[in-house]
């Protein structure tokens, strides 16, 4: 029977995600409709399935799994202040942004959410309703972290300034949460250790740190597919603090928490977590959703009056705790969007199922209780989406086109300026040659300058740019301004040297400081070398609907998935992959990997939205 049990929730996890594509289903997280299919097919409704003690062992399994990707998901980089990574550019723009970065608007954030959950709690204490102060703090205080990235990464917002708060809100409504529950568990658990063998948790966290650092290093030179020694030491990790964690009579959860700190922090590559998420979303996670909609028997829960009762109370609670951050993201972003991280933020699944766990073993908290605070949760899983998908829109400050400034306007740069403004690109253009500004100036933007000396440029904003095309048909002036403009910070500059003397004596000088040269004569070369080789290679260049594009994937979106199965593939045609510096010559069958750049021909409106779309760092 227990077997049974087993494939009907196996077989459940295999047709969810299925019938939510074929119906359209994006509103509700997959994790949701895992716990309502769970309450569904146990005996709440048909009473197909029955929990046993293999089905409970998996779930264990399957919320130390999560827990530990949880972990995983943490970016520490955003704790990190930006001190010389701004061009001089962004420092510039940051004069008219306001002061409130991410990290700093999520600490006044989530300082609310503590105060409303201490509230809320004492509340329900006085009241009589739920009479435990700290569980109830606790949980009023959570934040699902893993549905926050699943609703962040469908909007693509994870790598802008508001996607980044909101992901650290979540973040602290996690590790908050986790580090308070351990703190109850270990002054309210009758097999509590004293508390500072807690420390012990982070001393082997520390040592196990210190002891795999180098490991990804090693790992790449040895990399086999029947070894996987990244995911064996995942699992070791996973062990090793779960182990640490019941010895010191901490949570399981806690240590499984932790091992993901620690393996984020030895910076594995995109291919091992993406192997870590198939083990864990794959098998053990959904086994552990389901069973947990499996054991909410609704038939007895809602026949108590109080349970009832309960289920709005609780619902409004985990709503009200998070409203103190809607202020605070007003401070920077549009009122709309406040709203809706608010909302987002109010989103609380994951760590209401670890600390429910906790308590029931505990038995600090009835079965009517958790039953009601679970289907709360669940409640804010199928609201807090909906209103934020609503009133979510793009900030002003995420619309802001590439800049591209041109020095020297002439027939080599003009053409191409013209057709840049056209896509996602802010041209403008200087020169020193009144001639030439009277015939472009109607063309395209163009300042004319006196000098083109590099302090004359740094004075007129020229290298405040993204990217700085030097054109000037001096080669001499246009290497010392590349170097110029190089320590002035620009980040990318182009320079054109046609006199091949003058490039022969610089060239492994600025390929060292990353700036890139072409010469006219070498470029018409290889232009009549590929005309005479592949006679189409003209009607490809003077299409004007069509055109040659490279762009780099950093959309998880589009990663780990076939070229046929992207859902522009019939907008494009990919002709190479550059995978680790090697060609690969793609066809349907070819999976896209993370950091592979694509060389695509496709029409120029819907292209120059498919690249920013692939290009979206999330």
């Amino acid at each position: 029977m227990d077997q049974v049990s087993l494939v009907i929730i196996l077989l459940a996890a295999l047709l969810i995600p299925l019938i939510m594509a074929k119906f359209k289903i994006n509103s509700l997280p997959t994790a949701v409709m895992e716990i309502i299919v769970g309450i569904v097919i146990g005996p709440s409704v048909f009473n197909f399935v029955n929990t046993s003690d293999l089905i409970s062992q998996l779930s264990t399994i399957g919320v130390i799994v999560l827990l530990f990707l949880s972990g995983l998901e943490i970016d520490f980089s955003l704790f990190k202040k930006r001190r010389t990574a701004l061009t001089p550019l962004e420092q510039k723009n940051a004069v008219n942004t306001p002061k409130y970065s991410p990290v700093r608007l999520s600490v006044y954030a989530y300082s609310t959410i503590i105060v409303l959950s201490l509230l809320l709690a004492a509340a329900f204490k006085v009241s009589g309703l739920f009479s435990d102060f700290w569980l109830a703090a606790i949980l009023f205080g959570t934040i699902s972290l893993g549905i926050v990235i699943a609703a962040l990464k469908e909007q693509e917002l994870l790598s802008k300034a508001f996607g980044q708060t909101i992901l650290l809100i979540s973040v602290f409504g996690e590790l908050v949460p986790m580090m308070g529950l351990t703190l109850y568990a270990s002054v309210y658990g009758s097999n509590s250790q004293s508390l500072w063998l807690l420390l012990l948790i982070l001393a082997v966290a520390a040592l196990l740190l210190l002891r795999f650092k180098p490991f990804f290093r090693f790992y790449q030179n040895i990399n086999k597919s029947t070894t996987q020694l990244d995911i064996r030491l995942a699992f070791f990790l996973i062990v090793t603090m779960v182990t640490v964690a019941e010895s010191v009579g901490a949570e399981n959860i806690l240590g499984a928490f932790v091992a993901g700190i620690v393996l984020k922090l030895l910076n594995p590559s995109e291919t091992t977590r993406e192997r870590l998420d198939a083990i864990g979303y794959g098998f053990f996670i959904p086994i552990f959703f389901i069973t947990t909609g499996v054991d909410l028997n609704l038939r007895t829960l809602l026949t108590s009056g109080k349970t009832l009762l309960l289920i709005p109370l609780f619902f409004l609670a985990y709503m009200v705790a998070k409203i103190g951050g809607y202020w605070v993201l007003k401070l920077r972003f549009k009122q709309a969007n406040a709203l809706a991280g608010t909302a987002l933020t109010a989103t609380t699944m994951t760590m209401v199922l670890a600390v429910l766990r906790v308590a029931k073993s505990m038995k600090t908290i009835t079965s009517d209780q958790s039953g009601a605070f679970l289907l709360a949760a669940l409640l804010t899983c199928v609201i807090s989406p909906l209103i934020f998908n609503k009133f979510y829109s793009a900030e002003k400050e995420d619309l802001v086109k590439t800049a591209v400034h041109f020095i020297g306007a002439n027939l080599s740069t003009v053409p191409v300026a013209q057709q840049l403004r056209k896509g996602w690109y802010d041209v403008s253009m200087y020169t020193n040659h009144p001639e030439n500004y009277q015939t472009y100036h109607a063309q395209v933007p163009v300042t004319l300058m006196e000098n083109f000396t590099a302090q004359d440029l740094q004075d007129h904003g020229v290298f405040d740019t993204d990217i700085l095309v030097l054109g000037h048909i001096d080669a001499e002036r246009n290497y010392e301004l590349a170097k110029a403009a190089k320590t002035y910070g620009v980040r990318r500059i182009i320079v054109r040297f046609e006199d091949r003397n003058v490039l022969n004596e610089h060239e492994d000088e600025l390929r060292e400081l990353g700036v890139e040269v072409y010469n006219t004569p070498e470029a018409n070369i290889t232009l009549l070398r590929a005309l005479i080789e592949s006679p189409s290679t003209l009607l490809l260049l003077n299409d004007t609907e069509n055109s040659i594009y490279e762009v780099r994937v950093l959309n998880h979106l589009y990663t780990d998935v076939q070229i046929k199965n992207l859902q522009f593939a019939q907008d494009i045609t990919i002709s190479q992959v550059i995978r680790n510096r090697k060609l690969i010559a793609p066809n349907g069958n070819t999976t896209i990997m993370y950091g592979d750049r694509l060389i695509f021909t496709g029409n120029k409106q819907k292209a120059a939205q498919i690249r920013q779309a692939l290009a979206t760092a999330n």
